[in-house]
């Protein structure tokens, strides 16, 4: 009896070994899937982006959990998820994310991070008025700079901010320093639909060059698709 026992405690533990090595093995496959980067690393992050788009060097294609608009997404920067209101999507009308990734030089230690928030239904009255308001708050100027796009109008300041205790100091000069913030307005010219996104950088060293990193703002600003209004056109 004892002999069956040990026998057949043998056999379960010989299937057990089998199904993990399987289901381990498909996980494997299933992981080798998608690129190797640190994006589609995060099970989260990689429920935005298309595998099969990497669309230009470093950046693939992501997708609006709202259906309302798309843009390229930089491959090494994850999104934070670690509550629910690191994400926040209310319908087709409004999304709030942040995605981070920390780039390490010598001993030292540079937080990135991108801030995004879509929303619909903007006065179109009142866009010089937001976009105004919206660079006086972060950087003391009212008139950004401006480029279009066929389909979007592209607003866009950048600065080096430093705090001494509560205290915010600005130098809008890239000449004296190189910046580290980095806030964009994006309108769309056929709706009411708007992007805000801010790029900080935090830490003691900014390895990036202004013009590396003005071309990479702005490439990702001007990758951003809404999606064209139906109109009552029943082939859209």
């Amino acid at each position: 009896m004892k002999k069956r026992t040990k026998t057949l405690l043998a056999v379960i533990t010989g299937v057990a070994i089998l199904i993990g090595g399987i289901i381990g093995g498909i996980w494997m496959i299933n992981e080798s899937r998608y690129p190797n980067v640190p994006a589609f690393d995060d099970h989260f992050t990689r429920k935005f982006l298309n595998k099969d788009k990497k669309v230009t060097d470093g950046f693939y294609e992501f997708k609006s959990k709202t259906g309302q608009y798309a843009m390229w997404f930089p491959e090494e920067y994850q999104l934070i998820h670690e509550n629910h209101e690191d994400y926040v999507v209310s319908g087709k009308m409004y999304e709030r994310w942040v995605a981070a990734y920390t780039k390490e030089h010598k001993k030292e230690h540079q937080i990135n991070s991108i801030s995004l928030k879509f929303s619909e239904g903007r006065d179109s009255g009142d866009e010089s008025f937001s976009v105004e308001s919206l660079m006086k708050n972060r950087f003391n100027v009212s008139e950004p700079k401006v480029i279009e796009t066929s389909n979007t109008r592209i607003y866009y300041q950048s600065a080096y901010i430093y705090f001494k205790g509560p205290e915010k100091h600005v130098i809008n000069d890239s000449k004296e320093h190189v910046p580290n913030t980095y806030v964009v307005y994006v309108a769309d010219k056929e709706s009411t639909k708007v992007i805000q996104l801010s790029m900080d950088q935090v830490g003691d060293f900014i390895e990036d060059s202004n013009l590396e990193k003005n071309t990479w703002v702005l490439n990702m600003s001007k990758s951003i698709h809404f999606k064209a209004e139906n109109n009552g056109d029943a082939r859209r």
